[in-house]
């Protein structure tokens, strides 16, 4: 892999804010609650989005998740398991302090030490690395234990601190003790479940962002967020609620922005088991082990009707586990078309000409609308002839019965945080074990899949491994190993005089917020 050219640097150059000669402050409505100030603490939304005001990573993600020269200016391959990069000069932490080498390898180290007690740690993003050292001041090596083809989009996600605060703990850093990086905007305050406030960062490498200070402010309750909006109390929303939707883009004082998100929305089936709890055929045995069933359940589901009518036009109807533009992402594959009539001939073919008995279970507190859509999707199920359920839980309750296989059929979301297919592909599909699979509640198994997903793992060229992907996607969508049903979409709203491109993983930038 040769060093990226300068036009790829003036590509983010091109991205970045333009300088501002009237700077001002802006105020954020969020939807969520930071959790923590250390940046690689806990591999969770808010916290991730907040972390990028502040942090960058030696490559970070565009508003498509697409790689962009961060920190590092370019990087090259030595061999299949040494990664050389060179890095940006004459940058500074909010301190003032120089940004070098041994900043980088610092960071990696502490990995291990913020993953203590964590959630969902960082740890699987620096795992394949096996040693991280400091040539000189501006380059840097990192060795892997094999080809480690996604090790960009691994260390997108690890913010670079310091590397005096290689010891720092997540506590202290809670504590407001060295939240430093080098991002467009510095840490002032962090009150828990109320509110962030940042500063601009006037030393930053890249442009000057617009606003002088940004107070990010917490609204947990939707309807609180959507009142401080049209109240005029704050200046952008995320994550508008569908149902205020069309209210908001009626105000002459107000812009939605609205983008197709990261997010799939898909059934999970038990295709492990021939007696399943709440699947049951005339003969008592499980219908879903069945491929003819599983098609005719997709192709039962009016995608379109719960796009517009449930969701408000907030999502983008899948028939795969990436959106369009992620690298994976097979064109050949097309959503599945509504013809219950159809679904009606292969539940027949499958030996099921009067249907089955099914307990669909579902969430009803986790995603958007989630218990709205399964009752929908139920509908659609009985109307072919399945004798169908719909029981849904809050989701403290739902996602631990699932994991433990308490249930025959789900719903479930995943996002593609890698910003390509096996990011998602192997958490959902692949073979269940103690390293694999750990989201695969249908317990789907396929060795061909198997076997691509893994090629593709350890495939350096990106033809190459981009084949690979759309190849094991191609095998788990023939096979249905789960149903897509659509992507959600990401929605802000802005005060007119404001414009935000709105980003695929949700996040919410003011960095890339501009006044008109």
């Amino acid at each position: 892999m040769k060093f990226l050219k300068a036009a790829a640097v003036l590509a983010v150059s091109a991205l970045a804010m333009p300088l501002i000669s009237h700077a001002r402050d802006l105020t954020v409505g969020l939807a969520a609650s930071t959790t923590s100030m250390d940046p690689q603490f806990y591999v969770v939304g808010p916290n991730s989005a907040m972390a990028r005001n502040i942090f960058d990573g030696l490559v970070n993600q565009d508003e498509k998740q697409r790689l962009q020269p961060a920190l590092a200016l370019s990087w090259k391959t030595i061999d299949d398991t040494t990664w050389e990069f060179k890095l940006r000069p004459n940058v500074k932490f909010h301190d003032g302090s120089d940004f070098t080498a041994d900043d980088v390898v610092a960071s990696i180290k502490r990995v291990p030490l913020a993953s203590k007690n964590s959630p969902s740690s960082f740890a699987a993003y620096v795992k394949a690395i096996t040693e991280v050292t400091a040539v000189d001041p501006l380059t840097v090596r990192i060795k892997t234990d094999g080809p480690t083809p996604l090790l960009l989009n691994n260390l997108s996600r690890i913010a670079i601190l310091p590397g005096k605060m290689r010891d720092t703990t997540t506590e202290e850093m809670n504590s407001g003790k060295g939240v430093i990086g080098t991002g467009p905007f510095k840490f002032v305050s962090w009150t828990p479940d109320d509110n962030v406030v940042l500063a601009r960062n006037d030393a930053y490498w890249g442009e000057k962002a617009a606003w002088d200070k940004v107070t990010f402010k917490i609204f947990k309750n939707s309807s609180a967020r959507v009142a401080a909006m049209l109240a005029g109390d704050v200046d952008m929303i995320e994550s508008i609620p569908t149902a205020d939707t069309r209210r908001l883009q009626a105000s002459d004082q107000l812009k939605v922005v609205n983008v197709a998100g990261n997010r799939i929305m898909y059934l999970h089936m038990d295709q492990a088991r021939e007696v399943s709890p709440f699947a049951k055929g005339p003969d008592g045995k499980n219908p879903l082990l069945k491929p003819e069933v599983r098609r005719a359940l997709s192709l039962s589901i009016n995608r379109e009707a719960l796009v517009d009518r449930i969701m408000d036009g907030q999502g983008v109807p899948a028939g795969q586990l990436v959106p369009e533009g992620y690298f994976g992402y097979d064109p050949a594959i097309k959503v599945d078309p509504y013809d219950p009539n159809k679904a009606k001939e292969l539940l027949a073919k499958a030996g099921y000409p009067n249907g089955f008995s099914l307990t669909f279970h579902a969430s009803n507190d986790r995603y958007p609308n989630d218990s709205k859509v399964a009752q929908a999707i139920g509908q659609f199920f009985s109307r072919i002839g399945i004798k169908t359920e719909v029981a849904t839980l809050p989701g403290s309750v739902y996602f631990t019965r699932a994991s433990n296989l308490e249930f025959s059929f789900i719903m479930g979301g995943a996002a593609v945080e890698t910003g390509e297919a096996s990011g998602v592909l192997g958490p959902i599909l692949e073979t269940f074990g103690d390293k694999a699979g750990q989201g695969n509640r249908g317990r789907y198994s396929n060795p061909e899949f198997d076997k691509a997903l893994g090629e593709a793992r350890s495939t350096l060229d990106d033809g190459k491994r981009e084949e690979l992907l759309r190849k094991a996607t191609e095998i788990a969508m023939n096979d249905l190993g789960v149903i897509p049903i659509f992507y959600l979409a990401n929605t802000w709203a802005v005060k007119k005089d404001l414009s935000y491109p709105g980003r695929s993983d949700g996040y919410t930038l003011p960095y890339y917020v501009k006044p008109n």
